[in-house]
């Protein structure tokens, strides 16, 4: 990846990095500036971003190591927000289990429905009514887990012992 630095001695990392999007599967094309006259090498994929300036539908991104570009932002994977901040303990709230299982359930009936519509038991029409409302939300790192709930529409952060509910998609606005 070769982007243009943000700042001198950009090269060298960000102390304390979070990124707020992923560079889709594919990378991304990057420019010098949000005009598209100079461009520069693609994102790779999966690399793990931070949006710091939005213009329209261009987005300068931010890597870990200090360097930025300008980028078509309409593509970038938007990551659930953080876990809380490193040293507090978790508020406890509900018990994972129970959005797992949700997300377990949910799943199963997205599966089924979309074999019959393969096997050719169902139309498109009767696919998209028997999933409509399904919603779920999944992203397992390691030993970080989040998972949102679909009942107060926001996401749950959690640790493998306590889960705490983090962001909530009517709260505080702002570019993604």
């Amino acid at each position: 990846m070769s982007t243009v630095p943000l700042a001198p001695g950009g090269a060298s990392g960000i102390p304390g990095f979070l990124p707020t999007h992923v560079v889709p599967p594919d990378g991304l094309a990057t420019w010098t500036a949000p005009d598209g006259a100079v461009p520069t090498a693609p994102l790779d994929p999966l690399l793990p971003v931070r949006l710091v300036e939005r213009r329209g539908d261009w987005g300068q991104v931010l890597c870990s190591n200090g360097w930025a570009a300008w980028t078509d932002a309409r593509l970038l994977v938007v990551l659930p927000q953080g876990p809380p901040a490193a040293g507090g303990p978790l508020v406890r709230t509900d018990d994972a289990r129970k959005l797992l299982t949700g997300v377990h359930e949910t799943l199963g009936q997205y599966r089924r429905a979309m074999e019959d519509l393969a096997a050719g038991r169902t139309d498109a029409e009767t696919f998209g009514r028997t999933t409509r409302g399904l919603r779920i939300g999944a992203v397992v790192d390691g030993d970080a887990l989040w998972l949102y709930d679909a009942e107060r529409d926001l996401w749950c952060y959690c640790d493998g012992t306590a889960m705490a509910a983090l962001a909530s998609p009517a709260g505080p606005g702002g570019d993604h």
